[in-house]
């Protein structure tokens, strides 16, 4: 599994885990969700923006992945470190084939 602070990074397991990433990671990468520290009132705002932005969540689903995201991604988590690229790490990214 691939780091929270990786480019790459993957969200949390969990029974809402395969959800929230088929509903969200369509349009954006987990990186995203994962460097945010939003209390429940606010994930809810962002849940339902999302929505109206096209996210395909399942109106059942809708209040477990407020829950499963503010659980795992509120204010009172360690703040997110974003990942910090290397010389190394830059020289060896793939190249583009034109």
């Amino acid at each position: 599994m691939v780091g929270e602070n990786s480019p790459f990074a993957e969200l949390p397991v969990g029974p809402l885990q395969e959800k929230a990433t088929a509903a969200c990671t369509s349009c954006h990468e987990a990186r995203i969700i994962v460097q945010q520290r939003l209390s429940k009132a606010a994930w809810t705002k962002e849940m339902d923006k999302m929505i109206k932005w096209g996210a395909e969540v399942d109106a059942k689903d809708r209040d477990a992945l407020i829950d499963y995201f503010s659980s795992n991604f509120g204010p009172d988590q360690a703040s997110y470190e974003a990942p910090r690229t290397t010389a190394t790490a830059l020289t060896k990214r793939p190249t583009a084939k034109h």
